[in-house]
């Protein structure tokens, strides 16, 4: 997500918290750095056990904006979110790095990143995967959003 956006949210009066992935490589490695280096203001750890899955997230939360670009408007928090565990007896090993405009607990951003990814589950899920919405080729004009839409109101019915 570009920069341009953390400032729309932040001059419409809204809060953010954005993941960063490796298309912000910069902040990615920063967030990693910062974390290997410096102790977390917050912490929380939750184990989950799901049909076959076994999670352990541990999420920290830092507050050391040292060497930020000041373009990321807003930032005054930096998450990482580790997820250790099993997924049909294989290991796996996941670490997630967000930005947020918001000062929170890690347990506060534990519930809203593990709430969004509810979402993602149950919605984005069913279009991506069982509806073949990644696998559409309408790419003109308004017609990917219209047949989105469309794919959305059964999915809904499934929630």
């Amino acid at each position: 997500m570009p920069k341009k956006t953390c400032k729309f949210f932040i001059d419409s009066g809204n809060d953010y918290v954005i993941a960063v992935k490796a298309n912000q490589p910069k902040l990615h490695r920063h967030i990693q750095s910062v974390a290997a280096r410096t102790k977390p203001t917050s912490r929380y750890i939750a184990t989950e056990k799901t049909r076959d899955r076994l999670t352990k997230r541990t999420v920290e939360v830092f507050h050391d904006l040292n060497g930020i670009d000041p373009k990321w408007i807003g930032i005054k928090s930096l998450i990482q979110v580790e997820r250790v565990g099993t997924r049909g007896g294989k290991q796996y090993h996941d670490l997630a790095c967000y930005i947020s405009s918001l000062i929170c607990t890690a347990q506060e951003f534990a519930q809203g990143i593990r709430g969004h990814w509810g979402i993602e589950n149950q919605l984005h899920w069913v279009k991506d995967v069982v509806l073949n919405e990644d696998r559409s080729t309408i790419h003109l004009g308004n017609a990917p959003a219209n047949l989105s839409v469309l794919r959305a109101i059964p999915s809904a019915k499934l929630r």
